[in-house]
């Protein structure tokens, strides 16, 4: 269907790209803001141009969506397409943290089939296939089997005073290395409860999944991508014995939150 060394090679290339850009290395960046306290960095758009004409000359057929590219609406009316952020934790980015990551996602009818983060700045490349199972740099991964949720591990700044029978544990920027972490058995549980976008978690969510984590929206509803409007409410990333406590402690709030 499609040369996946070619497509490993193309993520690859847009992280040295963003890696030569990076302040963790001291290089200077022209960064300013999107919309108030939403970043974007001339490292974030190269990459964006870099992806675009790779990946179009990849797969022509595909269809294109990415946080930092106008959308499309003929997207949607094509089988497959391209989800990409080109730097997600664009934050961790410009302050010079290693908590970022390229993410690209091939979705075929609304499910991924294809999922990468390349995360340079960690020697950490993350990848998975429907079907075929995940892997972090060639090693197969398997998601935490914990089975109660009390002491799950979440990776977060801080927790709710509900929420402190849960461990934090460490929390790069980026949304898609934070469900990676459940993946690798590095963290248990993953939420977020705001409005969110496709781009941000189709691969990692294809990695998780493939791993044997639990994945859905913040209502523990299934995620579908590649839709009109390409947002979702809150994602949930758990292992899969407490996914379901998960969800009934935080759909309440979820609810309270979506829609007032």
């Amino acid at each position: 269907m499609i040369d996946y060394d070619r497509l490993e090679e193309i993520v690859r290339a847009a992280g040295r790209i963003a890696l030569a850009r990076w302040p963790g290395h001291g290089h200077k960046l022209d960064v300013w803001d999107k919309s108030p306290d939403n970043p974007v960095s001339e490292a974030d758009l190269a990459c964006d141009a870099f992806l675009k004409r790779e990946l179009g000359a990849l797969l022509p057929s595909a269809g294109w969506l990415s946080e930092e590219t106008v959308d499309h609406p003929e997207r949607v009316s094509k089988g497959l397409c391209w989800l990409v952020d080109p730097i997600d934790g664009t934050r961790d980015f410009v302050r010079g943290r290693d908590g970022w990551a390229i993410s690209v996602a091939l979705v075929s009818n609304g499910r991924p089939l294809i999922g990468i983060l390349d995360a340079p700045a960690r020697r950490h490349l993350w990848s998975a296939m429907a079907g075929r199972g995940a892997t972090l740099n060639g090693k197969p991964l398997h998601a935490s089997s914990r089975t109660e949720l009390v002491g799950a591990r979440v990776p977060a700044d801080s927790l709710a005073t509900v929420d402190s029978d849960l461990v934090l544990v460490e929390k790069p920027n980026s949304i898609a290395l934070r469900m990676a972490m459940v993946a690798a058995d590095q963290a248990d549980l993953l939420a977020t409860l705001r409005w969110g976008f496709e781009w941000d978690v189709a691969a990692a969510a294809l990695i998780a999944r493939e791993a044997g984590a639990a994945v859905s929206d913040a209502f523990g509803n299934a995620l579908a991508y590649n839709k009109h409007d390409p947002r979702a409410f809150g994602v949930l990333v758990t292992a899969p014995k407490i996914h379901a406590a998960a969800v009934e402690r935080l759909s309440g709030r979820a609810m309270q939150i979506a829609y007032g």
